[in-house]
C-alpha cells in the first residue's frame, strides 16, 4: 500500500526480532530503513536481506547508552537521506532477578539501554524533526511497565519510565509537528522470550483471550499505523498490543 513511501525510518534493535520484522514491514510500504545496533554481523545480514526485496537500507554500528554514537549516526543520516522522519525506538533487554537478589550492574544495564537509551536517540533526532515540522516517534513500552510483573524491577522501571517520557514528549513536540506515542507488547513470541520457563509461557497462552504469544508482525503492524498518516491525530497514546492477556 506504499503507506511510507519515500519516508526515512530509523529502527534501534533492528538488527533480529521484532526491530527486523518492522524494518521489513517498513520497506514493503516504501521506507527506506535504517538500522541502529550494536549487533554488527546481524545487522549486516540483515540489510542484505532487505536489499533482495529491492528497498533501500543501511546498517549503523550504535551504541544507544552513548548519546555520541547516536548523535554521530544521526547525522549520518541526515547526511545520506536529508531527513528522518519515524523513530522507532525499539531496542531493550532483560536482566530479570528479584529484588533481593538484583545486582546494581543487572539495574543498571537495563535503565542504561531500555530507557537512557530511548532518550539519546530521541534527543539526537528530534531537532531534525522540528526543523522539518514533521515526524513520528514511537517508543517501545510493554505491559508490564502498566501493571508490573514479579523479579523485573529494572525492566519495568525503564517500561513505565518510557509511557511517562512518552507523554512529556508528545506535549512538547506535538505543536511543532511531531507525534510520540508508545506501543506496549505482551508476551512476543522473541528469542528474549524463549528464556522464560515452557510451563509458564502455557499458563501465559491459557490466560490470554487469543490463546497463543504475539507474533513479531504484530508489533511491527502497530508501529506502522502509528507511523503513517492514518494516525496524524494520534499523539501521547499508550497501544497495548497483547491479546487481551490484561483485561
Amino acid at each position: 500500500m506504499n503507506r511510507l513511501q519515500n519516508k526515512i525510518a530509523v529502527i534501534t534493535g533492528g538488527a533480529q526480532g521484532i526491530g527486523y520484522e518492522t524494518a521489513a514491514k517498513f520497506a514493503s510500504e516504501g521506507a527506506k530503513v535504517v538500522i541502529w545496533d550494536v549487533l554488527e554481523t546481524k545487522g549486516n545480514l540483515a540489510v542484505a536481506e532487505l536489499e533482495k526485496t529491492g528497498c533501500t537500507a543501511l546498517f549503523m554500528k550504535v551504541d544507544v547508552t552513548d548519546f555520541e554514537s547516536a548523535f554521530a549516526a544521526a547525522a549520518r543520516v541526515i547526511e545520506r537521506f536529508g531527513q528522518i522522519d519515524i523513530l522507532i525506538n525499539n531496542a531493550g533487554i532483560t536482566r530479570d532477578a528479584s529484588l533481593l537478589k538484583m545486582t546494581p550492574e543487572q539495574w543498571k544495564q537495563v535503565i542504561d539501554v531500555n530507557l537512557t537509551g530511548v532518550f539519546h536517540c530521541t534527543k539526537a533526532v528530534a531537532p531534525f524533526m522540528v526543523e522539518k515540522k514533521q515526524g513520528r516517534i514511537i517508543n517501545t513500552s510493554s505491559i508490564v511497565g502498566i501493571y508490573g510483573n514479579f523479579g523485573q524491577t529494572n525492566y519495568v522501571a525503564t517500561k513505565s519510565g518510557i509511557i511517562g517520557m512518552t507523554k512529556v514528549w508528545a506535549r512538547e513536540l506535538g505543536r511543532k509537528g511531531i507525534t510520540v506515542n508508545a506501543v506496549a507488547p505482551g508476551f512476543i513470541a522473541t528469542d528474549m522470550v524463549k528464556t522464560v520457563p515452557e510451563a509458564v509461557l502455557k499458563s501465559l497462552k491459557e490466560k490470554t483471550p487469543l490463546g497463543r504469544l504475539g507474533l513479531p508482525s504484530d508489533i511491527a503492524n502497530a508501529y506502522l499505523f502509528l507511523s503513517s498518516d492514518d494516525a496524524s491525530y494520534v499523539n501521547g497514546a499508550v497501544l497495548s498490543v497483547d491479546g487481551g492477556l490484561v483485561l
